[in-house]
């Protein structure tokens, strides 16, 4: 009975301390890219917001999606763009970073099924301070971020 009450009040513990770690690392605007049929892989993007003093990184993901899950940036590498697997990516203290086409992003290699606009998946950030984070991310049509962004409420055609 003892022990049984030390084993409840150390996961309620455990419990309570994550929560709080939890808190200093808010995603927003988390999506994965709709990919043609028998496409293998995807890429999620997303915001990180820290709220802590401390640095974290976002330092491994995993989605029951697909069959391995990468953390990649792209680089300019005498002047072609090329996607390299990175070992983490950080999030400043009080500050954020971008997950976006082009740039840093979530690789989804090895998709068990196509995504298609409309769907949701799972997936779970892990960052340094052990903390991690599931979120539901549904599935979106995307422009290709090296084309350029709209910030306005439509096309305009001349």
């Amino acid at each position: 009975m003892i022990k049984s009450l030390l084993k409840q009040s150390c996961i309620l513990a455990t419990l309570s301390l994550s929560s709080i770690a939890l808190a200093e690392v808010s995603v927003e605007d988390a999506y994965a890219r709709a990919v043609p049929p028998g496409q293998m892989i995807t890429a999620s993007f997303m915001t990180l917001k820290n709220t802590d003093d401390n640095e974290v990184a976002l330092v491994a993901a995993e989605s029951s999606a697909a069959k391995a899950v990468e953390l990649h940036n792209h680089i300019n590498q005498d002047g072609v763009m090329k996607m390299r697997k990175v070992e983490q990516i950080n999030v400043p203290a009080a500050g954020s970073t971008v997950l976006k086409p082009g740039g840093l992003h979530v690789m989804l290699i090895g998709l068990h099924n196509d995504l298609t606009e409309g769907q949701e998946i799972d997936l779970t950030l892990k960052f340094s301070d052990g903390s991690t984070q599931t979120l539901t991310v549904p599935v979106k049509k995307a422009m290709d971020g090296m084309k350029g962004h709209s910030h306005g409420g439509g096309h305009h055609h001349h």
